[in-house]
């Protein structure tokens, strides 16, 4: 006996993916449930997905992260889907099983689990808008939707691209008795809101999603998906109109706790390395 434990190998693959958060994080999610994990970030060219996840699970991949641009590659390539991948219509998730190629989303999750577990904020009964109409905004629909809200109202520049999703999960609104309405920003309903989440790439550019003042209160929680080391524009803005501002790091370890359980049948404590991460990412720079 050597004593090496062999590792089973999971990875992020993207382009760009040097950034990525997700070989610190699941590293420390393999520490803490004692896994034999091993994760690496896995840099593939735009048009070579499938031969660079082909070679990963020839060298006996277990799973895949999949981040930009590769969900909707990651979709078409599962042999079956989650019905949360299928209704998001794009994959974050690979599980490699003997029987195919399991592909999953688990952004969605993230975010609501963050939202009412992490900002102890109840999406049950909320009425929610929704900032965004592209995948990203997608992919967080039918989660939300879930969780029983009174309203959502998608708001899109394109308001035919609102208009599409809620025509997609009309049906699933309709079981939970939800208003589900979308278009441009005229179709944001008087008062202010319990939540609103930004699923547009504005805060990258800073700039502000087109939104109605009147729609951020006192007690709104104003969530962009976006993260870093200060509060994004949105963030900015909506705690100057007497909101809480939120961003998306905890739904970044959130979707990645869910993948982890995906993978392992074990679901990691998430508090701790979302805790670590933060100081990590707010410590002034030693450079």
């Amino acid at each position: 006996m050597s004593g090496v434990e062999m590792k089973d190998r999971y990875a992020v693959i993207g382009n760009p993916v040097g950034h990525s958060k997700s070989p610190f994080i699941h590293s420390r999610f393999a520490a803490q449930t004692g896994k034999p994990v091993e994760y690496s970030a896995l840099l593939a060219p735009v048009d070579a997905f499938v031969p660079h996840v082909r070679a990963f699970i020839d060298a006996d991949g277990r799973g895949l992260n999949v981040t930009v641009p590769f969900k909707l590659d990651a979709h078409a390539f599962a042999s079956s889907l989650s019905p949360r991948a299928a209704a998001a219509g794009a994959v974050n998730t690979l599980r490699i099983d003997p029987n195919g190629v399991y592909g999953d989303n688990t952004d969605g999750f993230g975010l609501v689990r963050d939202i009412e577990v992490n900002l102890g904020v109840s999406l049950k009964g909320a009425r929610i808008l929704l900032l965004g109409a592209g995948g990203a905004a997608r992919g967080v629909v039918l989660p939300m939707l879930e969780r029983a809200p009174h309203t959502l109202t998608i708001v899109n520049r394109t308001a035919a691209k609102a208009e599409a999703l809620v025509d997609q999960f009309a049906q699933a609104a309709s079981g939970i008795a939800c208003r589900l309405s979308g278009g441009n920003a005229r179709a944001i309903e008087p008062g202010a809101y319990d939540v609103i989440v930004n699923a547009t790439a504005g805060s990258l550019e800073a700039s502000l999603p087109e939104c109605d003042d009147s729609a951020f209160g006192n007690g709104t929680l104003a969530y962009d998906m976006m993260y870093g080391a200060h509060p994004t524009v949105f963030m900015e803005h909506a705690q100057k109109l007497g909101a809480r501002g939120a961003d998306g790091l905890g739904m970044l370890v959130e979707q990645a706790a869910e993948s982890f359980y995906v993978w392992r049948g074990v679901r990691p404590d998430s508090v701790p390395v979302l805790a670590e991460l933060r100081a990590l990412l707010t410590a002034p720079s030693h450079a």
